[in-house]
């Protein structure tokens, strides 16, 4: 049953990728972001449905509260392809910083530019510095949460990437509080494997940390409010089964 409910998935997930695909094409051609905000928007959405429909898996959103009214920068744990989908299903409005690895498919490239989105190498370092610098200029008028995963890699549960300090320069300098994003989704959609396994996963938007002056102290808040808490999820999703 299992195999059945992802192969219809995987077939239902691209064949609505590529419709939306298309249809954001022609949307980033339209002047403004507003319509292509809410074609991404509607993809994420549809893409939900079908997690929980055909696949099975069911979202607990937790912790949207400490979402509010004031832009933040979300800081999440990234071990599923679906993450950024859930995120962008759940958080309006929203703006991004991607990984440069995104560029390289047809229209995304494209696609992520016209949204606004900052893209940053994963290898971190000076260039990427660079890019957090002009990004931050079109981002200081930007009324949006920004999305941000600070690892700069997928990660299996349990496993972890050392956490890149772009995250702290991005909410220092907009002077914005920091949203720490556990998770356990990666048990149900890993990030390699093509089997959806059906279960209900957890998405937690946890207690916004400031970003202060102290970069290496907010670092380690940061990794330590994200890191234990999914090790909690996922030890409670684990006993569960």
């Amino acid at each position: 049953m299992k195999l059945l409910r992802s192969t219809l998935f995987e077939i239902a997930y691209w064949v609505t990728t590529l419709f939306f695909g298309a249809i954001c094409t022609v949307l980033a051609i339209v002047p403004g972001k507003r319509l292509l905000g809410y074609g991404i928007f509607s993809y994420a959405r549809v893409i939900a449905f079908l997690l929980r429909f055909v696949a099975g898996v069911r979202i607990d959103l937790r912790g949207t509260h400490h979402l509010s009214h004031i832009p933040s920068v979300i800081a999440a744990k990234h071990q599923s392809w679906g993450d950024p989908l859930i995120m962008v299903a759940t958080v309006r409005p929203l703006a991004y910083v991607a990984g440069d690895h995104l560029v390289k498919y047809p229209l995304v490239g494209f696609i992520l530019k016209k949204t606004g989105a900052v893209v940053l190498s994963n290898q971190g370092g000076e260039a990427a510095r660079a890019r957090i610098d002009e990004g931050m200029r079109r981002l200081q008028s930007d009324r949006r949460h920004i999305l941000i995963y600070p690892e700069g890699h997928l990660s299996a549960p349990g496993e972890k990437h050392p956490y890149k300090k772009g995250v702290f320069h991005l909410a220092h300098d907009l002077d914005r509080p920091v949203v720490p994003v556990a998770t356990s989704l990666g048990l149900a959609w890993d990030r390699k494997a093509f089997i959806k396994r059906p279960r209900t996963v957890v998405v937690e938007f946890l207690e916004p940390i400031q970003p202060g002056e102290d970069k290496d102290a907010f670092m380690l808040q940061l990794e330590e409010t994200i890191e234990a808490r999914t090790a909690e999820l996922i030890r409670a999703d684990i006993g569960e089964a």
